[in-house]
C-alpha cells in the first residue's frame, strides 16, 4: 500500500529565455520524483504525445527531454509547490500549497499556459489564477490513469500548444 506523506516539489521548473508556452501539471509521480524529472512513469503518455506533436523521434534520455522542450519555445512544471499525497494518485492530493510561477513568468516569454489534467486546472484556478490573472487553458490528462484518451485522441486536443497553428 502507497505510503502517505507531504512532500515538497523536488524538480525544478524548466524553460528559457525564449519560452512561450508553459505546460503545467499537478504534482511529480512516485516515478517522476525518483527521475528527478518530469513525466518520469514509462506509461504516462506525454513524451511520446511530444514527439509525435512536433515529428520528432520520443525522447528517452533527461537531456533529450529537456532539448526536445527547450527547442520548441515549450516551458514545464507543476502548479503544486507542496502537497500531502498518497503514493502518485492525484485523487489523495491534500495540503496544497501552490508554486510561484513568478520566476518563469519574469524571466521568460510566456503568454500562453496549458493544463496538462483536471486536477492541475482545478488548482490552478484556485490558487494561481487570482495572483496572476493569465488564464489556462485545460488539456485531457497523459496520464496512464486517462486510459479513455488514445494517443491520437490527445494530439487531436494537444494540438493547440503548438505556437504555429
Amino acid at each position: 500500500m502507497a505510503e502517505t506523506a507531504k512532500i515538497i516539489h523536488p524538480i525544478p521548473p524548466l524553460f528559457c529565455a525564449e519560452s512561450r508556452t508553459l505546460i503545467l501539471g499537478s504534482f511529480p509521480s512516485v516515478k517522476s520524483r525518483e527521475a528527478m524529472f518530469f513525466y518520469g512513469h514509462p506509461q504516462n503518455r506525454f513524451w511520446r504525445l511530444m514527439a509525435l506533436l512536433y515529428g520528432e523521434e520520443t525522447p528517452l534520455t533527461v537531456e533529450e527531454k529537456k532539448r526536445l522542450i527547450l527547442s520548441r519555445r515549450l516551458a514545464l512544471w507543476d502548479t503544486i509547490h507542496s502537497c500531502t499525497v498518497t503514493g502518485s494518485a492525484d485523487s489523495s492530493i491534500k495540503d496544497v500549497v501552490p508554486n510561484d510561477l513568478s520566476l518563469i513568468l519574469q524571466n521568460s516569454r510566456v503568454d500562453r499556459i496549458f493544463c496538462n489534467g483536471a486536477t492541475s486546472h482545478k488548482l490552478y484556478q484556485k490558487y494561481i489564477y487570482p495572483k496572476n490573472g493569465i488564464r489556462a487553458l485545460k488539456l485531457p490528462s497523459t496520464s496512464p490513469a486517462n486510459a479513455a484518451w488514445s494517443l491520437e485522441r490527445l494530439a487531436e486536443a494537444w494540438r493547440v500548444i503548438r505556437d504555429d497553428t
